[in-house]
């Protein structure tokens, strides 16, 4: 498989490298090409990671491709990480932060529309995930819109991971948290719709049944723990949160493309809505509860989502919106809205 990553030399994709060159994402019998992309200024460190690459000497590690050249990056490829993007800094709105990724991921989409496999899968790690994915999708006429998808697989495993911390339990055993909506502050953390604790003889008990009595914990702490994790991660580190993030990456792109979800249980994935799931509007990378299964998803439906849920989940559609109004404007102002498809 020849398996692209973008901003290859940074935080996030030193820490997702190994994890894809050793066989822990596809597997120990599947033989990696690893096409790496980098701006100019990041090439000299990316050759520095190749070298470590090779030290490793990983068994499933067929070649490295290092490059400037998003035509040569993609060149061919089965997979691609889109870790590479423009970090929000001090002081900037999120529209700056949308404006200037916009430009970026229309780059991305282009090559992946002129070089790539026609059944690539594409999942965007850069944030504005959502958008930049939407964004990269609307530039390739062929490419399925389900081979999209953004980045929601870390704040499922923030999210599953405080549900664990509260009930004193191993991780392992809770299922079905769902995140609607996008990558962001706005985010909805659900562990109570659809959630619940598998036992090691495989009994299952409702979260809602363990939690529901703790609505304050549920609507607040817990809610402002996940959607703000990443920022309390900065101030406690002094740096972003690569370490989870690309952990997520990994765990995203096993289940979607190798292992599946076992039968009943979800994970969470921001796919392109072309259903009206839930309500929302179509034509936004949202996420929902998935299904995954022979490298291909399905949104999980019929959920029953309470009044307050439900609030959230259109305060994050809101949001999603003005997100992608602002970023066909960008498309469109440089010429390349109206010959797109996925309207």
């Amino acid at each position: 498989m020849t398996i692209v990553i973008t901003g290859a030399a940074g935080q996030i994709g030193y820490s997702l490298l190994p994890m894809v060159a050793s066989g822990e994402v596809f597997g120990p019998n599947t033989m990696v090409n690893l096409h790496l992309l980098e701006i100019p200024q990041g090439l000299a460190m990316l050759e520095g990671v190749k070298m470590e690459l090779l030290d490793c000497a990983y068994d499933t590690l067929n070649n490295i491709v290092c490059t400037t050249d998003p035509l040569v990056a993609f060149k061919d490829a089965d997979v691609a990480f889109l870790v590479g993007g423009f970090p929000r800094r001090p002081g900037m709105l999120r529209k700056d932060l949308i404006q200037i990724n916009t430009k970026i991921f229309l780059s991305m989409g282009q090559a992946i529309e002129a070089v790539a496999s026609n059944n690539i899968k594409v999942l965007v790690v850069a944030n504005p995930a959502n958008t930049n994915a939407l964004v990269t999708l609307k530039q390739c006429t062929r490419v399925p819109s389900k081979n999209f998808c953004a980045m929601t697989r870390l704040d499922y495993n923030r999210a599953s991971a405080q549900v664990a911390l509260k009930l004193g339990t191993s991780v392992k055993n809770i299922k079905n948290v769902i995140i609607w909506g996008n990558h962001s502050a706005s985010q909805y953390p659900d562990p109570t719709t659809d959630g619940y604790v598998e036992a090691n003889d495989g009994t299952k008990t409702p979260l809602s049944s363990l939690l529901n009595e703790d609505d304050e914990w549920l609507r607040n702490e817990f809610l402002t723990t996940v959607q703000q994790r990443g920022k309390a991660v900065m101030e406690a580190r002094g740096k972003s949160s690569a370490l989870s993030a690309a952990n997520a990456a990994a765990d995203c792109v096993r289940t979607w493309l190798v292992t599946g979800t076992k039968p009943g249980e979800t994970v969470a994935m921001a796919v392109y809505n072309e259903e009206g799931h839930y309500g929302v509007t179509k034509g936004l990378m949202f996420s929902f509860p998935c299904e995954c299964k022979d490298g291909d998803w399905v949104v999980k439906t019929g959920l029953n989502v309470n009044e307050f849920g439900q609030e959230k989940i259109k305060a994050s559609e809101a949001e999603l919106l003005s997100e992608r109004d602002a970023a066909m404007e960008i498309l469109n102002n440089n010429g390349s809205g109206s010959s797109t498809k996925k309207e």
